[in-house]
């Protein structure tokens, strides 16, 4: 039996590239960017008015004039007249192009106007004020977005902006979630007194789409040839199957041996860990599998610690760690890495995120993770983990 940060390691190692696809601007949310962006032309694409008001030359105004005739108005959208009005102004509109001739804007809320006259009430005019200058914010040709970022709204605001209607993703890999077990019932039956409805395979398919992968989700009996026979179909068509359920040495627990006929190379069975002792790992040419306890806790945390960043890695994104100092004094005595339940607060001060255990009562108490929010990883080694300590935490939603 291994470690869990052994079970961690051998996990992360084996990556396959599922490879790229371009995708429409409109399919592209919570996709991972496959190729950087760059600035098709520079931010902003000229001067661009900030305010609505009125277009000056600031020469003029520092020569002490303070009154302009107003030639004209420019509204955002048109195009700059060509002529030379610095001698008097423009009313200009916010997001206006700003004419050669003028470098500054006087806002409204600062101005008088009187029979086609405006006055200028403000005494500190900057030169250059309410002018969001070309090239400022990104020139022609920078990067705006590194490849191997999730795509969310503001990266498919940027994407828009500079005329990517399809862009190249990393592509997503097939899915499959199989629960296995006669105890287990459609969500929309009416349990026996001896059956529960299927959970599992509903908060795993979640979890994954969280990360912008779809899955299909299918259930299999406990009967050894049924279960050899469907999953070698569904090998056929996915590029990862997340088992749940019959992998721990029940009479009934066939996944193993099944797994094993049908090719798959197991990496490790078992890991020293409360929850989730039995958890599986292995893989052949097409197919990678991860094969988790089915007691719901032990999924959901296996799923977490294991499953979600191999699939980050698997699609390029870097997972990142996070630490909480645990609130009070934690007893585990087994020689278990513990992944304590916990609720997470964030210190208003210094940010510093603290970890409170949440009682529950073993692996199969479902409701405890809504009142948790995060597993906080106690390492193997030590019975007492001390108030203060500072542990890495898993956090889930």
């Amino acid at each position: 039996m291994i470690n869990s940060n052994q079970a961690y390691k051998i996990v992360t190692s084996h990556i396959p590239n599922f490879g790229e696809e371009s995708v429409q601007i409109d399919e592209s949310l919570g996709k991972v960017l496959a190729e950087d962006i760059l600035a098709d032309r520079h931010f902003p694409p000229f001067n661009r008015v900030m305010m609505d008001g009125i277009a000056i030359s600031f020469a003029n105004f520092e020569s002490g004039a303070v009154q302009f005739d107003i030639l004209s108005t420019q509204f955002a959208g048109e195009a700059p007249s060509d002529e030379d009005h610095s001698h008097g102004c423009i009313e200009i509109m916010t997001g206006a192009m700003l004419p050669e001739c003028f470098d500054t804007i006087i806002k409204y809320e600062d101005i008088e106007i009187l029979h086609g006259v405006a006055r200028i009430l403000q005494t500190d005019v900057k030169a250059g004020q309410h002018v969001h200058r070309k090239g400022t914010d990104r020139k022609s040709g920078d990067i705006l977005m590194n490849k191997n970022i999730k795509i969310g709204a503001a990266e498919i605001s940027i994407l828009s902006t500079v005329g990517k209607d399809r862009v190249k993703v990393r592509k997503m890999p097939s899915v499959a979630i199989v629960s296995t077990g006669d105890e287990l019932v459609e969500i929309g039956e009416l349990p026996l007194p001896h059956q529960i409805r299927t959970s599992n395979s509903y908060a795993l398919s979640a979890a994954l789409q969280s990360l912008g992968v779809n899955s299909v989700r299918i259930h299999i009996n406990d009967e050894p040839e049924l279960l050899k026979a469907r999953l070698k179909e569904v090998f056929k068509s996915n590029e990862v199957v997340i088992l749940s359920g019959g992998v721990s040495r029940g009479k009934k627990d066939y996944v193993p041996a099944v797994l094993e006929e049908l090719g798959v190379v197991m990496q490790f069975h078992k890991v020293a860990q409360r929850p989730g002792k039995p958890f599986w790992f292995g893989y052949n040419s097409t197919t990678t599998v991860f094969a988790l306890p089915g007691n719901p806790v032990s999924t959901f945390m296996c799923y977490h610690k294991y499953v979600v960043p191999w699939v980050q890695l698997s699609l390029g994104i870097m997972p990142t760690k996070k630490y909480a100092r645990l609130t009070q004094d934690f007893e585990f005595l087994p020689d278990l890495t513990y992944f304590l339940q916990v609720t997470v607060q964030s210190d208003q001060n210094t940010g510093e995120l603290h970890a409170t255990p949440v009682p529950g009562h073993g692996s199969g108490d479902l409701a405890n993770l809504i009142e948790a929010k995060a597993f906080l990883e106690l390492p193997q080694g030590k019975a007492i983990y001390s108030k203060g300590e500072v542990f890495e935490l898993i956090e889930y939603h």
